[in-house]
């Protein structure tokens, strides 16, 4: 999701004069960077060595087939869920875990009790609602079971008289439930009032299963609002009732075009399919006439499939102005990009662009990481300020500008990490928010030939949030005090690594290939550490450990000039020194007086000898200065030791 006032996170620091921070006294311990007690357990054939899936790697599978319904005067929920459980694992199950996040919003509920006085984005409001579990059964080897299930705040257990075998038993699960929509749903869901009616969005809107793994087992963390989610791959089947009059946007596909909409807007859809321009499904003028809709009184039934996916949302109104352009994916198959969105959201600089952001956003990830796996996608305008979920985006009705191209690509980003490469958000946020925030970075650039592009230089703003930065990224997200660091430090770092450590090539091949293994599975931190250095053929240890692990900071430093005794244009030996924890590579240049100009590039491995280096240069004449990270590339400490003159 997008963070609060992303786009000034950095500005405070730009006048920030870093030379106050200046020391002269190294605090740098070679013995903790280059730490080959790194990595703490060896290759399994669950997980290789090489950060791959093992042979023997699995990962339990949930179908679902949900029908729901939007029950607006009681501006509720009431639906049932069946789901199809295959237990792959290596495990006998004498139960099951299951997410009922709506339990959030229960007055006891932990999320509650650990909202601070002055709130939050991510707290109830003092909404008071959760899940009513009307019952729940389960159906194993043709016998079905009435279970009474132990409920602990945002968790469910599902106590069995039977165990579900290991490598590929199968249950059925049947739960009827219902609960009340909350006005601000922790800035994921809710509702917005709008001229022409209530933006309804849905998420978190039956109840899941958790995820059982070969590392934690049944990952239970409680729903608290900020850690967000960690959900299994499969297909989901699904059937929302609304009153007849409104508008469903979900993920998937729609199944019944000829039950909810009319011929005019099947046609243009067809069009809109054929054009790489919006076309208009629903115009402005239309809203609230009868001719929109195939009835106007009692309810329709929205059907929609999507497959191998870890969630679904939705969102529904009687406002939904509703745009659609083709998207074309690498493979040579098209899609749609879909935004719906209130009059209060029209303007040229508004959502009228919305459907050609969501477009380019689906275009530039496939061609450049992995493509897109479904159809379609959906941008919602609405009370959300911004939230991902398979295929459907929640952005906020109010931004324009490049704070909407940059909310539409970001959440849209989402879709590759962590829903293609599933990672688990509630423990790891740096590896969906970060690597999101890495792959936006070059969308902004790439949209428009730079229209939202970002010109200012990240390391400024960064070194400041560095070096007042409490907690390391690997933290949870609750305790985490500046959760922007999930999102830029991990960013930032990721850009280092491709521009100044690996290079593009060796990267962007390391990078794809990550993407390509854990599609559609769940990589920890260290899969992803060791295929990148397996694939770029780099011992990173180093910089996982000091980037990830720590709050350390960087300063490096010229110290000394010295000329070779037979003068100047027999060569000068220059000292560096690292003055503080963390270590990078080095790029020095060099001028001299008479003009000429070299770039010298020192691998990281120069710290392995300690914290003092040097090094001969080939010279002509007096050096004029010598300057240490050149471009400014760096989330350098103290710019004043980076140049020494002669």
């Amino acid at each position: 999701m997008i963070k609060k006032h992303t786009y000034l996170w950095l500005l405070g620091a730009l006048f920030i004069p870093f030379s106050v921070f200046a020391q002269t006294k190294s605090t740098y311990d070679p013995v903790q960077v280059f730490d080959y007690s790194f990595f703490t357990h060896n290759g399994n054939d669950i997980r290789n060595a090489n950060g791959a899936p093992g042979p023997k790697y699995w990962q339990n599978r949930v179908d679902y087939v949900i029908h729901a319904a939007l029950i607006e005067k009681d501006t509720a929920i009431t639906g049932d869920v069946n789901i199809n459980y295959t237990n792959n694992s290596t495990d006998s199950l004498n139960y099951l875990w299951l997410q009922l996040d709506q339990n959030l919003f229960k007055a006891d509920s932990r999320g509650v009790a650990t909202t601070a006085l002055k709130g939050d984005r991510f707290d109830s409001n003092g909404f008071k609602g959760g899940y009513q579990i009307a019952s729940t059964t389960v159906t194993y080897n043709g016998k079905s079971y009435t279970i009474t299930p132990s409920i602990t705040d945002t968790r469910m257990q599902l106590r069995l008289p039977f165990v579900v075998k290991p490598h590929g038993d199968k249950i059925s699960i049947k739960i009827n439930y219902s609960f009340a929509i909350p006005e601000h749903g922790a800035d994921r869901m809710g509702r917005l009032a709008t001229k022409n009616g209530i933006i309804f969005q849905l998420a978190q809107w039956f109840p899941r299963m958790c995820v059982y793994d070969d590392v934690m087992g049944w990952n239970t963390l409680p729903y608290m609002g900020t850690g967000e989610f960690y959900c299994e791959y499969g297909n989901v089947d699904y059937y929302i009732t609304t009153p007849a009059d409104m508008i469903v946007a979900a993920s998937g596909d729609l199944q019944n075009p000829r039950e909810v909409l009319t011929a005019t807007q099947i046609s243009r859809l067809a069009n809109a399919a054929k054009s790489d321009s919006t076309v208009s499904i629903i115009k402005q003028q239309e809203l609230l006439t009868a001719g929109i809709r195939p009835k106007q009184n009692g309810t329709l039934t929205w059907h929609y499939k999507i497959q191998n996916t870890r969630d679904v949302a939705w969102s529904a109104s009687r406002s939904f102005i509703w745009d659609a352009a083709r998207v074309n994916y690498p493979s040579g198959k098209k899609g749609l990009a879909m935004a719906v969105y209130p009059v209060e959201s029209v303007a040229p600089n508004k959502y009228n662009r919305a459907a050609q952001y969501l477009k380019h956003s689906m275009e530039f990830y496939s061609d450049t990481y992995f493509e897109y796996p479904w159809h379609s996608a959906t941008v919602v305008a609405g009370v959300a300020l911004g939230m991902e979920y398979p295929g459907i985006v929640f952005c906020s009705y109010s931004i324009k500008d490049d704070d909407l191209f940059r909310d539409v690509t970001h959440e849209m980003g989402h879709n590759w990490f962590p829903m293609i490469v599933g990672s688990n958000e509630r423990r790891f946020a740096w590896m969906d928010e970060g690597f999101d925030t890495f792959i936006n970075g070059y969308a902004w650039s790439h949209f428009n030939n730079g229209e939202y592009a970002d010109k200012s230089n990240p390391a400024i703003g960064i070194t400041q949030q560095m070096l007042k930065g409490k907690d390391a990224l690997m933290v949870a997200p609750e305790v985490n005090n500046d959760g922007g660091m999930y999102y830029y430090k991990t960013a930032f770092a990721l850009n280092l690594l491709r521009n100044v450590v690996l290079g593009a090539d060796r990267f962007d091949y390391a990078f794809k290939i990550y993407i390509k293994r854990w599609a559609y599975k769940h990589p920890q931190p260290d899969d992803f550490f060791r295929t990148m250095n397996d694939a770029a053929g780099e011992d990173l240890t180093w910089f996982w450990k000091e980037w990830f692990y720590t709050t350390w900071n960087i300063d490096q430093a010229v110290t000394d000039i010295k000329y070779d005794k037979n003068g100047a244009a027999s060569g000068a030996v220059i000292t560096i020194e690292n003055l503080r924890e963390m270590v990078m590579p080095v790029t020095v240049k060099i001028i001299e007086q008479n003009g000429k100009t070299q770039i010298i590039k020192l691998p990281v491995e120069i710290w392995q000898r300690g914290p003092k280096w040097s090094f001969k240069c080939n010279t002509t004449s007096k050096i004029a200065k010598v300057i240490l990270d050149p471009d400014n590339l760096l989330p350098d400490v103290d710019r004043s030791n980076n140049t020494l003159r002669d």
